[in-house]
């Protein structure tokens, strides 16, 4: 039996008559799904370091009408093609390079093959609740194709800004992109907001063969939202899947990535940052299938959390049967600024293979005397010297992202993020 707020979401926007016939059948097995699971509680395994209740006790309504959106102040200097998603609808598109199809999702009922028959694949309804509720209710999106072969050098941006005037609303955006072999790219997402909101984001991704994506999120919802996403990523032979991810918006969040690594000498790679404030609730979870050997992946995620925020990561690896010869890395590291903040980290490996290289590990710390002493000592006030140890921890993770122009670009939001929280001054305008 559904709670009441899983039927406000659905009923929001319910898209399961009518339209093509593919994506009927999506939808309803995602209703059936969302309203036979509901809302996960602190009981369930995977959420048990994330109380809901603050959600459940919503009744949103449809989020609609659109708006202008502008890049945080971060990015605004990174040369990028511009994909609008306002309210979960595509408002913009610029002019995308050669070798990539767009697609919009708002009404998909001629979509082509290479969109009805991967949506919804990866994703998948019966595993996660948010993601049926998202499958059930979205009313836009985006579809990307980036062709055999083709080379994008520009990155792609998409803006994602979710508005609520007066009403507590709801948005499901859609993305789903499909690298198909030998393709490369790089892909910015960035989620913005006002007012009282649940941005409810489900991507799905597909990396063929030989090809390498660069995918790397800012999280910097407004300080009422709720911001619950899905990243699920397919993985074929010799591909590259770059992901970072950097959360500080929202008043709760959980940013979940789950891949499935289905072919050999794949090298995938996720790594980020949260950073969070006040009464922040700040979930970072992550789950990596080793289903075929001789594959690699890198997991390091840093967090910092002051004053009474609350930090969560959770990561598995699996490492099935055949998958020999696998090279798992994961680490999450935690810095508290304050007595009251909080972390709860679970690695967690699970391997069935005999040849393997696999480690994790988790470490809470906090900012040592001795460095704060040795910057006051050359005249530093303290309150910057904290911003500059705290901005050089970080910057470990954001050391990881591939493309240099990308990775400048995080590190000013992380910097904005100091300047704002631990410096005291305030951050540049949109940050």
């Amino acid at each position: 039996m559904a709670d009441k707020s899983t039927l406000a979401l659905l009923t929001a926007t319910p898209k399961t008559e009518g339209g093509s016939q593919w994506l009927t059948k999506l939808r309803r097995k995602a209703v059936e799904n969302a309203e036979r699971a509901g809302l996960p509680g602190v009981r369930s395994e995977a959420w048990k370091f994330t109380n809901l209740n603050a959600l459940k006790a919503l009744e949103p309504v449809a989020a609609t009408g659109t708006a202008e959106i502008a890049r945080p102040a971060a990015f605004a200097g990174l040369e990028a093609v511009e994909l609008h998603l306002s309210n979960g609808m595509l408002t913009h598109a610029g002019d995308l390079p050669d070798g990539v199809d767009l697609v919009g999702l708002a009404d998909p009922e001629d979509a082509p093959a290479w969109v009805s028959q991967t949506l919804g694949t990866v994703a998948e309804v019966a595993a996660h609740p948010f993601t049926a509720i998202n499958t059930g209710a979205f009313t836009g999106g985006v579809a990307l194709r980036i062709r055999k072969g083709a080379t994008v050098e520009t990155p792609i941006l998409l803006l994602v800004d979710t508005r609520a005037d007066g009403e507590t609303v709801a948005a499901h955006p859609r993305l789903l992109v499909v690298a198909e072999d030998g393709a490369m790219a790089d892909l910015v997402e960035i989620h913005t907001g006002g007012g009282a909101y649940v941005n409810n984001a489900v991507s799905e991704i597909v990396v063929g063969k030989d090809a390498r994506l660069g995918h790397y999120k800012l999280q910097a919802e407004g300080g009422e939202a709720f911001h619950i996403a899905m990243t699920a990523v397919r993985c074929a032979d010799s591909s590259t899947y770059d992901n970072f991810a950097l959360s500080t918006g929202a008043r709760l969040a959980r940013n979940e990535i789950r891949a499935t690594l289905a072919g050999r000498h794949i090298e995938y790679r996720i790594n980020g940052g949260y950073l969070a404030s006040g009464d922040q609730h700040l979930d970072t979870t992550t789950f990596i299938d080793h289903a075929e050997p001789d594959c690699a992946s890198h997991e390091l995620y840093k967090g910092v959390l002051a004053e009474r925020s609350h930090g969560v990561f959770q990561g598995k690896i699996l490492v099935r049967p055949d998958a020999q010869k696998t090279d798992g890395y994961q680490m999450n590291r935690a810095l508290l600024l304050s007595r009251e903040a909080e972390i709860n980290s679970k690695p967690e490996l699970e391997i069935y293979a005999d040849d393997v290289k696999c480690s994790h590990g988790a470490t809470v710390g906090e900012l040592e005397d001795d460095q704060l002493f040795y910057l006051m000592a050359r005249g530093i006030p303290k309150e910057r010297a904290r911003a500059m140890l705290v901005a050089a921890y970080v910057d470990e993770a954001i050391d990881q992202i591939q493309r240099e122009p990308v990775r400048e670009a995080f590190r000013t939001a992380a910097a904005d993020w100091m300047q704002k929280h631990i410096a005291g001054a305030p951050a540049s305008e949109g940050a």
